[in-house]
C-alpha cells in the first residue's frame, strides 16, 4: 500500500490521553494503541496484522472497545516495529493529523440489516474523508464522536455523542434526524434534513461548533452550558442550503441488544450475520486470526466489531451458520444471550491500571458464575467509568479490592445511578442482585 508522504511512524501527533494509532499511551501493563475501524469493519488481512503485531511487540492482549474499535495492549518499546505494518494495512488515517477526528460511529449491521431505511455506509465515507482531510477538524478533540444509524434493528443508540444522526421516513421521503450533545435513547430528535444532505449538515454542525467554543470546550455538552440548544440551532439553518424540518414524527425505535449475539437474517435472502463475544472484550492473537479465517472461509472477508464488544461475521450462507457458530465457540467466544458473562462490562482494573481498587476482569468472571440470569451490569475500578460509554442499569463501583459500591440506573439520578448498597463483596452483590429481580436492570 502507498502511504500518504506525510504518514509515518514517526508522525508528530498532538499530546492526549487517549491512545491512538500514532499515539501509544503507557498503562501499567505497557503501552497502548488504539487501531479506528472505520463503522467497525476490518478485513481479515488486516486482523491478522493486528493479531501479528499483538504478539511480536505487544502482551498479546487485544481489546473490543466500546465504539467498535481494538486496542491492542502492553505494547512494548517497538513502537516502529508494531506501527508500520498497521499502516501499511491500511489501519491508519488518511492524513497525519487524522487519526484523532475520525471518530463516527455506525450500526455493525449497516448495510445489510432488514429493517433498515438507507445504507449508511456511502454517507459514512463521504464523512470520514472530510473529518481527515478538512485542515480545521484537527481543532476537535479526541474524544468529539458522531454517530449515523439508517434504522437498523441492531444500533447502540445509549452511547451519548456530540453529533447523532438518525435515518427515518415521513411521507415517502428519507429524512435524517439530528440531536446534540447526547443519544436517540434518550433525546428528542432537534430536527431533520433531507438523507441527500446529510454530509452538509455535519460539517455545518462541526464548522459551527469550532466557531463558537472556546479552547476549553471541547465537547458540544459543555458549549450548550453557554449557548442555548435552540440559538445553535437556529444559527445552524443560516449555514446549509436546506431547510431545517421539525422531526416531531422521529421516534426512538426499541432495540433488542441480544441482536449482537447469535444468528440473524440479512436483507439478502439466504444470507445471515453471526455474532460473538470474546468474554469481557478481550481477545488474543489466536482467536483474532480464527475469525479471520472463518470471516474468508464462509463470509465476505470481513469482520465487523461492535459497541458491546463483541463481533459479527456478516453475508454467511444460512446453510453453514451452525458449523460457524459452532467453530466461534472453539475459539472461546461467546453466542447465546443468555449466559451471563455476555451481558458484564468490565475496565481493566488494578492489575493494569493505576487508578483501578479493584480486579474488576477476575471479579465480573467471579460475578457472572454467581448470576442465576443475565443482567446487564458494568464492574468499573474507578469513577472514571473508561469502559462503559453509557449508564448500565447496575454499576459496581470498586472502593477497595474485591469490594464494591452497587448503584441502580434511574433517570431522576445523575452519574450512575442511586446508591443503593455500600463496600459489598462479590459475592454479597450477587447474592443481593439475586434476591432482588429488579425488571428495570434489563436493557
Amino acid at each position: 500500500m502507498n502511504l500518504p508522504p506525510e504518514l509515518s511512524v514517526t508522525t508528530p501527533v498532538r499530546p492526549s490521553a487517549c491512545p491512538g494509532l500514532l499515539r501509544i499511551v503507557q498503562a501499567m501493563d505497557g503501552g497502548i494503541c488504539r487501531v479506528k475501524l472505520d463503522g467497525g469493519a476490518i478485513n481479515a488481512d488486516q486482523a491478522r496484522t493486528v493479531a501479528d503485531v499483538a504478539q511480536r511487540y505487544a502482551s498479546g492482549v487485544i481489546e473490543a472497545t466500546n465504539r467498535g474499535n481494538l486496542q491492542i495492549r502492553g505494547v512494548g518499546p517497538q513502537h516502529s516495529a508494531l506501527i508500520a505494518p498497521l499502516l501499511a494495512a491500511g489501519l491508519g488515517p488518511a492524513t497525519a493529523a487524522g487519526d484523532d477526528v475520525r471518530n463516527l460511529m455506525l450500526s455493525p449491521s449497516a448495510g445489510i440489516d432488514l429493517q433498515m431505511h438507507i445504507d449508511t455506509w456511502p454517507l459514512a465515507r463521504q464523512i470520514l474523508a472530510s473529518l481527515q482531510s478538512t485542515p480545521r477538524f484537527t481543532e476537535l478533540s479526541a474524544k468529539f464522536a458522531v454517530q449515523l444509524d439508517g434504522g437498523e434493528a441492531l444500533a447502540m443508540l445509549e452511547h451519548p455523542h456530540d453529533l447523532w444522526l438518525s435515518a427515518f421516513v415521513r411521507n415517502g421521503q428519507t429524512l435524517l434526524a439530528f440531536g446534540l450533545a447526547g443519544c436517540p435513547a434518550h433525546d428528542c430528535a432537534l430536527a431533520a434534513v433531507p438523507v441527500e444532505y446529510g454530509h452538509e449538515l455535519v460539517l455545518a454542525v462541526l464548522m459551527q461548533f469550532l466557531d463558537l467554543a472556546r479552547p476549553e470546550q471541547t465537547r458540544m455538552r459543555h458549549l450548550l452550558e453557554e449557548v442555548t440548544t435552540e440559538s445553535f440551532v437556529g444559527q445552524l439553518a443560516q449555514r446549509i442550503s436546506v431547510a431545517l424540518l421539525p422531526a416531531g414524527d422521529w421516534q426512538c425505535r426499541a432495540i433488542s441488544a441480544s441482536m449482537h449475539l447469535g444468528i440473524w437474517p440479512q436483507q439478502a435472502p439466504g444470507r445471515v450475520y453471526i455474532g460473538g463475544a470474546p468474554a469481557l472484550g478481550r481477545l488474543d492473537a489466536a482467536m483474532l486470526t480464527g475469525l479471520a479465517e472463518l470471516a474468508e472461509r464462509y463470509g465476505d472477508g470481513t469482520l465487523r466489531f461492535t459497541p458491546w464488544q463483541s463481533v459479527l461475521l456478516p453475508n454467511i450462507a444460512a446453510a453453514q451458520a451452525a458449523a460457524v457458530m459452532s467453530q466461534l465457540m472453539v475459539l472461546g467466544l461467546i453466542v447465546e444471550a443468555g449466559n451471563p458473562l455476555a451481558h458484564l462490562v468490565a475496565c481493566t482494573g488494578s492489575s493494569a491500571c493505576a487508578k483501578g481498587l479493584a480486579d474488576t476482569k477476575h471479579d465480573a468472571r467471579q460475578l457472572a458464575a454467581l448470576l442465576p440470569k443475565p443482567l446487564n451490569i458494568h464492574l468499573t475500578g474507578c469513577q472514571r467509568s473508561c469502559a462503559a460509554a453509557h449508564v448500565a442499569p447496575v454499576t459496581l463501583l470498586a472502593v477497595a479490592p474485591g469490594h464494591y459500591d452497587l448503584y441502580l440506573r434511574t433517570p431522576e439520578h445523575a452519574g450512575f445511578g442511586v446508591l443503593r448498597e455500600r463496600n459489598l463483596t462479590i459475592e454479597a452483590a450477587g447474592a443481593w442482585l439475586e434476591a432482588r429481580q429488579w425488571s428495570n436492570t434489563d436493557d
